[in-house]
């Protein structure tokens, strides 16, 4: 396994502290941890009237915005090709729903549901802001 920035492990291992005194959660522990493209849709796609709402809204807006902020200050700053090219009102909740709308079309696919969920939430988002080459 990749191991990864000791941010992310420091934000995982908070948010999946705020699920454990929940007793019947949908989303499980584990799926804090963003070890694959699944456990990012797991987490967002928790419901409103879910008790684990809160944490997962959060925890899940967070990913996105911190990939996208990842993704436009690399791209910019390097003047790399930008993957994602969204028009300046989206917000991280369209995000949210393009990224949740993109798992769901591709839910049965292991393949793609297996990747890091940065790799699955940019194929999301690249999907439905595309940039013109």
């Amino acid at each position: 396994m990749r191991s990864r920035p000791a941010y992310m492990t420091t934000l995982a291992v908070f948010c999946a502290g705020g699920l454990l005194s929940l007793s019947a959660a949908a989303v499980e522990d584990a799926d804090f941890r963003f070890d694959t493209t699944a456990d990012l849709y797991d987490v967002c796609s928790v419901g409103s009237s879910a008790a684990e709402f809160a944490i997962s809204n959060q925890a899940c807006r967070a990913f996105i915005e911190a990939s996208v902020q990842y993704h436009d200050e690399i791209s910019d700053r390097r003047k790399l090709q930008r993957l994602i090219c969204y028009p300046a009102n989206v917000t991280i909740a369209d995000g949210k729903r393009a990224f949740l709308a993109w798992a769901g079309d591709h839910s049965g696919d292991q393949r793609l549901m297996a990747e890091q969920p940065v790799v699955g939430l940019v194929r999301a988002l690249a999907a439905k802001y595309p940039c013109a080459n």
